[in-house]
């Protein structure tokens, strides 16, 4: 009777095991699209409304990194860069630290957490910037003159290097800082960025500032790019600060976007860039305003612009067009005449609402 029983229990666990296998090959009916998403605006304001916690102590503790200012810049000085990583934004010290201990070098700031970045617009940028500080400080020859007379736009990326690695300075201080917020970000997480990377950092008049959040950011390189080209002195430096600028430009999974959405998208990447940058930007989003149907051509932005005080010359409002379009603010199309013509791309109702939030 025993035996009977441990048979049909046998018999009862094989019947049940392969009956479950015949229901796990079934499909599912369900769809992505069943689920009932949030409004992406209505999301992004209610995290953007939970408070802070611990605000003393995360204050008290960002303060205590500004004592190591003076340390930074004498670290530069040596010819290190500098690497920051731990938790939280650290985009807000960064940029505190350049504009209060580097105020005496001139800085070009690379946004790596943008979907894509044009690294050899980036050192035309460095090399315009370096000739103007020779040029400036007059330790310049007339024969190092005659050889710069090309623009730089129409230059290799080697002969770009090239210039930055040569040492015509007096002082041997002299240089340009490069802060890189997200170094390990989704536009330059490639190897080929990274290779560039390395070599602008050893270049004679570079010093590097940047930051890392992936937990894998150091496998981005080898041993010669840390130790020799970025030269990197590593600091813990932790400020549990949200990720608001970074994670403006991914896309929340439980929530869908609208028209007023994007205009909110573009309004907070505008407050990221400086008064000026803004100031272009508006003339240019006023003129499409009026003229939906056509761009602005550059010459026009250009003389509105300098007529204004906005820019003092093309390099400068190109600077501001390259970042217009790393943010994915500003695209060029060619009218019917074969003129090409800047233009933003955003539809007429997102425009407006984009312009009552900056003229606020």
């Amino acid at each position: 009777m025993d035996i009977n029983n441990g048979d049909e229990e046998e018999f009862e666990f094989s019947r049940n095991y392969f009956l479950a296998k015949e229901s796990s090959g079934k499909k599912s009916t369900r769809k992505i699209s069943d689920i009932d998403l949030v409004d992406e605006q209505e999301l992004r304001a209610a995290v953007a409304n939970i408070e802070p916690k611990h605000e003393k102590e995360t204050i008290a503790l960002v303060n205590s990194y500004k004592k190591l200012y003076p340390r930074w810049v004498f670290e530069l000085r040596c010819g290190f860069g500098l690497l920051m990583h731990g938790f939280g934004s650290k985009k807000a010290l960064i940029e505190s630290f350049a504009s209060t201990a580097l105020a005496e070098y001139p800085v070009v700031v690379i946004n790596g957490y943008l979907q894509s970045i044009n690294l050899k617009q980036v050192m035309i940028t460095l090399a315009e910037v370096w000739w103007d500080q020779l040029k400036t400080r007059q330790r310049t020859s007339s024969r190092i003159l005659q050889k710069v007379q090309q623009p730089f736009n129409s230059r290799s990326v080697d002969d770009l290097l090239a210039f930055l690695d040569k040492s015509e300075a007096e002082e041997n201080d002299s240089f340009i800082c490069v802060v890189i917020h997200n170094i390990d970000g989704p536009g330059l997480r490639d190897s080929e960025s990274q290779q560039y990377l390395a070599r602008i950092a050893s270049c004679s008049n570079i010093r590097t500032i940047a930051t890392v959040d992936h937990v894998n950011a150091p496998l981005l390189w080898d041993k010669k790019m840390v130790h020799t080209q970025f030269n990197w002195y590593w600091y813990h430096v932790p400020t549990y600060a949200p990720y608001k600028v970074e994670g403006i430009f991914f896309p929340l999974i439980l929530a869908h976007s609208n028209t007023s959405q994007s205009a909110k998208t573009a309004a907070i990447v505008l407050q990221s860039l400086t008064p000026n940058a803004q100031s272009v930007f508006k003339i240019l989003a006023e003129y499409q305003r009026s003229h939906p149907e056509e761009g602005m051509p550059f010459d026009n932005l250009y003389t509105i612009s300098r007529e204004r005080f906005l820019v003092s010359s093309q390099v400068t409002l190109n600077s501001h067009l390259t970042e217009f379009k790393d943010h994915e603010l500003v695209k060029t199309r060619r009218r019917s005449d074969g003129q090409d013509c800047l233009y933003i791309p955003l539809t007429n109702d997102s425009l407006e609402k984009l312009l009552s939030e900056i003229n606020q």
